[in-house]
């Protein structure tokens, strides 16, 4: 590894500035890449979802994802899983609060319902959420250049520990 470059390492994501409007970045995660930016109203393009709508997006994936594992462990009868997910904070130095409603649509009977609602709050997002995390903040050599993003099957992971897998 030169002294130039960032070690890839596992779910690395890269973000970087396009150039277009204010706001507006590029979010590298293997080979798929997603544009963020702020709405018109707050001085960006409006050209994707702002980073507030992406945590809401992760969790919201995590959660249809863990789900969808662990009913077809069980065999059960889900034809679709929507999660609806509203972030909330009243200021910057408040709890975050998170709203998510999950719809399951399939002949599931109560306790299947209820057990699934179980599984929804183990799923690695929800905990990572919920546990808070610690960010380790470096900066990188003025001339270095950021390292391809590397993709890895760390959230399935977590999922599939999260159903019992």
């Amino acid at each position: 590894m030169s002294a130039t470059s960032i070690a890839p390492t596992p779910e690395a994501v890269i973000v970087a500035e396009t150039g277009r409007g204010k706001f507006q970045v590029e979010a590298r995660a293997g080979s798929s890449a997603i544009v963020i930016d702020e709405p018109v109203s707050s001085g960006g393009l409006g050209s994707g979802p702002n980073p507030y709508d992406l945590l809401c997006a992760a969790l919201g994936a995590c959660t249809a994802m863990t789900i969808r594992l662990y009913a077809t462990q069980k065999q059960w009868s889900v034809a679709r899983i929507s999660v609806r997910v509203v972030h909330h904070r009243k200021t910057l130095t408040a709890r975050d609060a998170f709203d998510r409603e999950i719809m399951l649509d399939g002949d599931l009977s109560d306790e299947q319902r209820t057990r699934l609602l179980q599984i929804a709050e183990r799923c690695p997002v929800h905990l990572t959420l919920d546990h808070g995390a610690d960010i380790r903040t470096t900066l990188a050599p003025v001339q270095s250049k950021p390292a391809d993003p590397v993709a890895s099957n760390q959230h399935m992971d977590h999922v599939k520990e999260a159903c019992g897998a």
